[in-house]
């Protein structure tokens, strides 16, 4: 069965690059902890690179979020108001990850060559809660919004995707 294709033959299926869009970001954020590993385990010894993997990282996830509570979420909540407790529950998470991402980022900040065991303890403390808590974010956003989103006429999103549509790096999923 063909997926359904706008007049234009285009897929309109927001959702479903969404979901491409999380893929994505899961790999970085997965990439972006083995390095912090391997810098922590003292087997890479370059915290200007580490310090701009995660800013890079950071801001992506940052972009990705704060496009979906300016153009996703409003969007989705006048056409589909029965989703709005939903999407206010996703955009509380927005402001835990945003936290969490600060935190995150002052850590990685402050690292150099000479660590500590309580330092490299908090690095990877805040990236195992980062990791759970998008995780847990993206499965239930996906759960949850998918459909709509891939029900949703936008045409200003076909010309010019929104933010919560790049992928990390600025790249746009087919």
């Amino acid at each position: 069965m063909q997926p359904p294709t706008e007049p234009t033959g285009r897929l309109a299926a927001f959702g479903t690059q969404l979901i491409d869009v999380h893929h994505s970001l899961r790999e970085e954020l997965s990439r972006l902890r083995d390095s912090v590993d391997a810098f922590l385990d003292g087997e890479d010894q370059r915290p200007r690179e580490l310090r701009a993997h995660c800013l890079t990282f950071c801001s992506a996830l940052e972009r990705h979020h704060t496009g979906e509570d300016r153009n996703a979420f409003p969007t989705l909540a006048e056409e589909f108001p029965e989703l709005r407790p939903v999407l206010e529950k996703l955009q509380e998470d927005h402001y835990l990850v945003s936290d969490i991402l600060r935190r995150i980022e002052a850590l990685v900040g402050d690292l150099d060559a000479e660590l500590d065991e309580d330092e490299a303890d908090r690095v990877r403390r805040e990236l195992d809660g980062l990791s759970a808590i998008v995780e847990s974010h993206f499965s239930f956003e996906e759960r949850q919004i998918v459909e709509a989103l891939n029900s949703l006429n936008a045409p200003g999103w076909e010309g010019s995707k929104p933010d919560f549509l790049k992928m990390p790096g600025g790249a746009v999923p087919d």
